[in-house]
């Protein structure tokens, strides 16, 4: 199987028109034509639908993709095995994070990555929806949770403490909540459909269920609303030092409780020939989380 015509669907597949998957891999659009041609010959099914403006997988190309992209990833994999450690990262890295982490931590040790590694791509898909990283054909993603059991394969990379939160004016109008208990007559922002909050105490893990006019899908959203003081955020202290410095919002500090933390994780496909630019980005990242 030609690896230059997988090339070319993975291009296309990634929203790329035929011309420029070819400018990509330096080869004429007569020739990309041609290879693609091929390969729909060799798997004996159609894989693009072609028109005069536009192209699209085809079923069958969908279901043909993830193997194009293993099969390419084999290959660097293969390469990256000779390779000297000291030549760093080569080819694409595609990774995933929510928003609000690839804003403040992923993005941001982006540039200094890409320049101790000048062999290699990044696209960073940034979203707060759970994504298939096979399906996607995604090298890696970062989440922040307490992970179920899964095919994927999963690095802890750090803790991820979380506070309690409220704006000056809300915790002076509205008294500041000394026990878990308390925080039933408080308003909470919480993240859409969430019920309860889990905290530790001396002895174990507990939820306490928790009522507010305001939610929201992320947790840039809860931060705005607490900093206008329409209530207690439940947030990761990463994504809040810069407010709490500022005096913007104010830590709230149980008596008989503390946000249960969670973990920050990079979860990858397999464990099996770990492509030298993923284990670079995981180690960078550990690093940077680390301090």
């Amino acid at each position: 199987m030609d690896f230059l015509a997988l090339s070319i669907l993975a291009e296309v597949a990634g929203g790329s028109s035929l011309s420029k998957a070819a400018r990509t891999l330096r080869i004429t659009p007569m020739a990309a034509t041609r290879q693609l041609s091929a390969l729909e010959t060799e798997v004996g099914a159609r894989l693009v639908h072609r028109t005069t403006r536009s192209l699209a997988l085809t079923p069958e190309g969908q279901s043909f993709l993830p193997h194009a992209r293993a099969l390419l990833e084999e290959r660097a994999s293969a390469y990256a095995s000779v390779r000297p450690v000291t030549e760093g990262g080569f080819g694409l890295l595609r990774l995933t994070s929510s928003v609000a982490f690839g804003r403040k931590v992923i993005a941001p040790m982006i540039p200094d990555f890409m320049r101790a590694n000048p062999a290699l791509k990044v696209d960073l898909m940034m979203t707060d929806s759970l994504v298939d990283l096979v399906t996607e054909g995604l090298d890696l993603a970062i989440r922040i949770a307490k992970l179920n059991d899964s095919s994927l394969v999963a690095r802890r990379l750090a803790d991820n403490p979380r506070v309690l939160l409220a704006s000056p004016d809300y915790l002076e109008q509205q008294g500041v909540p000394e026990k878990l208990s308390d925080l039933a007559r408080h308003e909470c922002l919480a993240i859409s459909g969430t019920t309860h909050w889990s905290f530790r105490t001396t002895e174990l893990v507990t939820t306490t269920r928790i009522e507010g006019r305001f939610s929201a899908n992320s947790i840039e959203g809860l931060l705005q609303a607490c900093m206008g003081g329409l209530g207690v955020a439940n947030l990761s202290l990463w994504f809040v030092r810069d407010e709490i410095a500022d005096g913007r919002v104010k830590v709230i500090e149980l008596q008989d409780a503390h946000p249960e933390p969670l973990d920050v994780w990079a979860v990858y496909p397999t464990s099996r020939m770990v492509p030298s630019k993923v284990r670079l980005f995981i180690d960078a990242l550990a690093v940077r989380l680390k301090r």
